[in-house]
């Protein structure tokens, strides 16, 4: 996966108008090349300014979403809940079926433990919808969106690790390692990861094989060193630091958070049998959606208790890392992430509404998301 191009968010947020309701601009990012190891300072990025962009006050509730579909016909003519319960359902049976309780036992208990302990889905689901935008089939897909969720709750195992963020909780439940030990902890998530990229060579049917190769690739490329493991390892080397800007934090977040919401839309697009415009439309989609998650996930840490999050509430506060509030203040990462959601849907303009829908309402469900 090719990193960011910072250039695209100045161009795009560079605008010539500006709302009456924002009175100061943001200071978005430079262009690359930029070096993530070095720390750079926020007084040298350039100032630019959001046109069109609604302010919001707060991470709207579910009143506030409602009240919005009421007022607009098109947007509760798709039943978003009844979809995501679908597909969550399929993605939760292909799991189950995929990782069984087989020997060594203790390995498999503690791979299904955090595999199968819940979760919103999105990125499987991101996975089946963009696959069925492109003209695709769920079952060409479901082994790809599987493999996506088993590394993505791979990342949690091992982030939640004391040598890492030291969390105690996920999802509600005790995190893997409080109850396996760190030991199997570590080797549930190897052993996962290791799974993902076989479950996709193996189980995916009715997809010609270049695709399968070109999907395994896309997916290795988006979770190493130039993705997830990237953007994980300039979090750790940040925390601390008094000097951080926002393009260096668009880089942590574009990789560790963002890179494996990109990779599941595009996985999607490509065993679906989209074209290369498709794919790269869609990839440009997931990276506003992908960033949009983060912003969003740094606003609740702040706003939110552990048991509303499912999760230990300002733990990036005590580990004294850099975040969009922090950088920005609320409002501001409010606004921003507001805007980056009204992108992500402009691009998915040209495709067919109706098989669009679960992808646009998706976009909505990560702005306005409550956990």
């Amino acid at each position: 996966m090719a990193s960011l191009n910072l250039g695209y968010w100045v161009q795009s947020y560079s605008m010539s108008n500006q709302v009456s309701s924002i009175s100061k601009s943001f200071p978005l990012l430079r262009s690359l090349p930029f070096n993530p190891l070095t720390t750079q300072s926020s007084s040298t990025l350039k100032k630019v300014n959001f046109t069109s962009l609604p302010s919001i006050t707060s991470v709207l509730t579910k009143e506030d979403i409602v009240k919005e579909e009421e007022q607009d016909p098109q947007k509760s003519s798709f039943d978003f809940n009844s979809y995501m319960l679908q597909k969550a359902s399929a993605v939760n049976q292909a799991l189950e079926s995929a990782v069984s309780l087989r020997d060594p036992v203790k390995i498999h208990e503690a791979m299904r433990y955090s595999l199968l302990a819940g979760g919103k889905r999105v990125r499987p689901v991101l996975c089946l919808a963009a696959c069925a935008l492109v003209g695709g089939r769920e079952s060409m897909a479901m082994p790809t969106a599987c493999a996506v969720e088993m590394i993505h709750t791979m990342s949690l195992i091992h982030d939640d690790l004391p040598c890492m963020d030291n969390d105690d909780l996920r999802r509600g439940k005790p995190t893997n390692h409080k109850v396996f030990g760190e030991d199997i902890a570590v080797l549930a998530g190897d052993a996962l990861l290791a799974f993902a990229f076989e479950h996709i060579a193996v189980s995916t049917v009715g997809v010609p094989p270049s695709r399968i190769v070109r999907a395994v690739g896309e997916l290795a490329k988006a979770i190493g060193g130039e993705g997830l493991v990237a953007g994980q390892v300039v979090d750790i080397i940040s925390e601390g630091l008094t000097d951080v800007g926002l393009d260096h934090l668009e880089f942590i977040h574009v990789h560790k958070t963002a890179a494996l919401l990109e990779a599941a839309v595009v996985l999607g697009a490509i065993v679906g049998g989209g074209c290369d415009e498709e794919v790269e439309k869609l990839r440009k989609f997931a990276r506003c959606i992908g960033l949009l998650f983060q912003v969003v996930d740094d606003i609740l840490d702040v706003t939110k208790s552990s048991k509303e999050l499912g999760k230990t509430a300002g733990k990036d506060l005590v580990a004294d890392k850099v975040t969009y509030p922090k950088l920005m203040g609320i409002q501001k990462s409010k606004e921003f992430a507001e805007k980056l959601k009204t992108d992500a849907i402009e691009l998915l303009q040209g495709f067919d509404p109706a098989k669009a829908a679960p992808l646009i309402a998706l976009a909505n469900y990560i702005a306005y998301r409550q956990n």
